[in-house]
């Protein structure tokens, strides 16, 4: 480690005080790849939704790191032989690292064109960048171990643990920070007294038994965050037009379309042709600044669908227990004889979550559970012990959503059947 002559102190919301004390995480967030973080938000296009939920990725990287620093300060104070110190500056790299591949609007852009932020996130560390200069002075092989242990494959699980179980920094430090920027109760978890019931042991991150219950309000709040917040159905809604308007304009470009606004890197983005130099150039600014542009492109389709997310014009839903392909195929029919487009007009969503996976002896995802540590040193899964955690365990699945343009729809009212007309209310 080489501290810094003079600690680095971030005032937060959600920990109060960031604390950097080594000149490599100092200079790491000063590179432009990690403040190009404050350009992208944390909660995608939650922010239509939830009016406060403007925060950025770089706000969370940095409190994922002052989680992971004050554990591992916690487990040197008390001298765990099971904490590997040699590995401190590695972990708080990682973990302040970890989203350093998230693109535009995070998940939504994944799901456009089949990224992974995560794979980004490597490449950009291993790749010619500021970041990757700063832990190559660490030690040549570093920004590869920084990489490894993104992907999880790091020869040492008791360090993936801090950066990704399903008790890590990363988990406490959005649960907490959304739950403030959204306004909602249900992220409000004791987080001290699941870092002091934390311990090393064996080679990973493990729970003292008597932590249990600040463990069950986690996964609680988890289970609470995601059916409330993270799969909000009007958040729903504007990721679907988000994904609709990339797969416009990619449809748009390949044939040729002359668009009045296209700037790099979007042409290597349509192309499937992004390296990281180009990949860095994506933010929200550059891509909303495309989309108000394109609501006044010639082509109907786009120019609505941009017009529709700036200025919040959101598709309605209605809800339903079931659906069969045979009702969509004739909605469809039906959208198209009333003269809608039932490629853009209609969506079903389907949101699913797994809140908490039930141990099973043997799997290999045991890596995945939480381990209570009791006071016979005996380890056991937390769903073993725990009611409430085996009540919430599995999938959870949600009701289907049908989206649909309410104005465009009541517009062809008399063209609809009233079969068709019953399920949308109308």
């Amino acid at each position: 480690m080489n501290p810094l002559s003079e600690e680095k102190v971030f005032k937060d919301p959600v920990h109060n005080y960031i604390h950097v004390q080594d000149s490599t995480i100092w200079r790491l967030i000063n590179t432009t790849e990690f403040q190009r973080l404050r350009r992208i938000r944390q909660l995608g296009t939650s922010y239509l939704t939830f009016h406060g939920a403007e925060h950025s990725r770089f706000s969370h990287s940095l409190g994922v790191y002052e989680i992971t620093r004050r554990i591992i300060s916690q487990f040197e104070r008390s001298g765990y032989p099971d904490w590997p110190k040699e590995e401190r500056l590695l972990t708080l790299c990682a973990a302040l690292l970890h989203d350093l591949g998230h693109g535009p609007f995070s998940h939504s852009i994944e799901e456009a064109f089949h990224m992974n932020h995560e794979d980004w996130t490597r490449r950009i560390v291993t790749g010619d960048t500021e970041v990757n200069d700063i832990l190559s002075e660490i030690a040549p092989d570093f920004p590869d171990k920084v990489s490894a242990v993104i992907a999880k494959t790091y020869n040492k699980p008791i360090v993936v643990n801090l950066v990704s179980s399903p008790l890590d920094a990363d988990r406490m430090d959005y649960l907490l920070r959304d739950a403030y920027y959204t306004g909602v109760n249900y992220g409000t978890i004791d987080i001290d007294r699941i870092l002091r019931m934390l311990r090393p042991y064996q080679g990973r991150v493990v729970v003292k038994e008597s932590g249990m219950h600040a463990v069950e309000d986690y996964l609680m709040s988890r289970y609470q965050m995601y059916w409330q917040v993270y799969f909000h159905p009007v958040t729903r809604s504007s990721e679907i037009i988000l994904r609709q308007i990339f797969r416009r304009a990619k449809e748009l470009y390949h044939d040729g379309y002359p668009f009045g606004f296209m700037v790099e890197p979007l042409p290597q983005l349509f192309e499937d042709k992004l390296d990281v130099q180009a990949y860095l150039k994506l933010d929200e600014a550059l891509i909303q600044t495309a989309f108000l542009q394109w609501s006044y492109e010639d082509d109907r389709i786009l120019s609505e669908l941009c017009t529709r997310f700036m200025h919040r014009k959101l598709y309605k839903y209605v809800e339903m227990d079931s659906v069969d392909l045979e009702m969509i195929d004739e909605i469809r029919r039906e959208f198209g004889q009333a003269g809608m487009n039932p490629e853009y007009d209609l969506e079903i969503d389907f949101p699913t979550d797994l809140p908490y996976d039930v141990f099973r002896p043997g799997d290999e995802s045991s890596q995945k559970q939480i381990l209570l540590l009791d006071r016979q040193e005996q380890l056991r899964e937390i769903s073993e012990v725990s009611d409430i955690v085996r009540s919430i365990s599995g999938i959870h699945r949600g009701k289907y959503h049908l989206y649909y343009p309410e104005d465009k729809l009541e517009k062809a009212i008399t063209d609809l059947s009233p079969s068709i007309s019953r399920i949308f209310k109308l």
